[in-house]
């Protein structure tokens, strides 16, 4: 099993800077660079500075949440074909699919464990 993460450029937005943190932290570890963003429109800016491989997204932040922010990414023809992780305290079928409307493409419940993010990853980024 190759856990080669070096090289990968994640994004993590979520308001809880102890989200941040986790996730940060578990990324640096193997290899990831992790770039943060407090909510939607701090990641926008972010996003566009520095197009990342794979972004992860929490659904409930203020002023712009993220089936919001997912929305705008996906609507961006530089960034559509980027996944979308969404990340959500609720485990609700309604959430997922909301998610998925919105083309997030895939939808981990917090807290997340390291394989579930390390598993996220692997199963959105194409190595060629």
């Amino acid at each position: 099993m190759d856990e080669n993460f070096e090289s990968l450029k994640v994004m993590v937005i979520d308001d809880s800077k102890t989200i941040r943190r986790t996730a940060e932290t578990l990324l640096k570890k193997v290899g990831c660079t992790v770039v943060t963003a407090t909510d939607g429109f701090d990641a926008l800016a972010k996003i566009a500075d520095t197009h990342p491989d794979i972004i992860f997204v929490d659904i409930m932040m203020p002023r712009l949440d993220g089936y919001q922010t997912c929305a705008l990414i996906k609507n961006n023809s530089a960034f559509k074909s980027t996944p979308v992780i969404m990340l959500s305290s609720k485990d609700g079928l309604f959430d997922k699919a909301k998610g998925r409307i919105v083309g997030s493409d895939e939808y981990l419940t917090k807290p997340f464990s390291k394989d579930e993010l390390l598993g996220a990853i692997k199963a959105h980024i194409k190595k060629d």
